[in-house]
């Protein structure tokens, strides 16, 4: 793995005392931004989803409340919010490097005590490694070369039906959150969101709108609204094929056109 060194003055030094100099392994840190568009602004404009941006612990999370519990009257997106928070409380006592996601996830479960149930991926950056826990079908992937290494798994009992935290008998624990983890190198980008993102947008796709980005100059924040906004467009479009249409018609359903959902986006750079 190449690796970044900062180099001593001793290294200006005539040859034969440069063997004195010492290399040092910089630490990677992460410049994160994000964007949320909620599918109705006017009559849920919280929406569904949460998400949290922690600098100082260069960790970030998303969370997507599962909308089947307004049904019976129960608004996912508080438990989703609440998770979130419940997450930053957590992490707050952990030190820089040393925080664990799928311990942060059961510690803030434990603590969200509101009915529904929320899909969540929490990501951490320790060193050149980057540690996420994820349960269900939020999840993120990361780009370097202006080519995508890596997208996490997702985790679905069937089409349409992810894996889910909740308190009720029919949800996940944090338990069977799947821990991931992959090296980065500066350079590199994590694209991190909720299945508004994942449902709407192909892996090209995406990537197409990061290295149109990059070459624009925009800051992460900015990169995530252009994703989101590309991915809204798809979410509405009924004569396209999107990665929600596909996996519908492999699960025997006739389905073409994007997904009608909330989506949130979130840019990292790693640097």
């Amino acid at each position: 793995m190449a690796s970044a060194v900062v180099q001593t003055d001793d290294c200006a030094k005539p040859e034969e005392e440069q063997s004195q100099c010492i290399r040092v392994k910089r630490s990677l840190e992460m410049i994160s931004g994000a964007f949320y568009l909620p599918k109705d602004k006017t009559l849920k404009p919280l929406g569904e989803d949460a998400h949290f941006l922690y600098p100082e612990k260069q960790t970030i999370g998303v969370a997507d409340g599962v909308g089947g519990w307004a049904e019976v009257g129960v608004d996912s997106g508080e438990f989703a919010r609440k998770l979130m928070m419940n997450a930053v409380i957590a992490i707050r006592t952990e030190p820089k490097g040393t925080i664990d996601p799928k311990k942060i996830l059961a510690k803030a479960y434990s603590k969200t005590e509101q009915k529904g149930a929320s899909t969540a991926c929490i990501l951490t950056l320790s060193g050149r490694n980057l540690h996420a826990a994820n349960v269900g079908d939020s999840g993120f992937m990361v780009i370097r070369h202006g080519e995508v290494i890596y997208r996490s798994p997702v985790q679905q009992h069937r089409f349409n039906y992810p894996f889910q935290l909740g308190h009720d008998y029919i949800s996940e624990c944090p338990n069977s959150a799947e821990e991931l983890e992959v090296s980065v190198k500066s350079g590199d980008v994590i694209i991190a969101g909720t299945d508004g993102l994942f449902d709407n947008l192909f892996p090209c796709e995406i990537l197409r709108a990061v290295i149109e980005g990059i070459t624009q100059g925009l800051m992460p924040q900015n990169l995530a609204q252009k994703i989101a906004e590309v991915a809204l467009v798809n979410s509405r479009n009924r004569e396209i094929d999107t990665p929600f249409s596909c996996a519908a018609r492999l699960a025997g359903f006739k389905r073409i056109g994007g997904k009608v959902d909330d989506i949130t986006v979130i840019v990292v750079y790693v640097v």
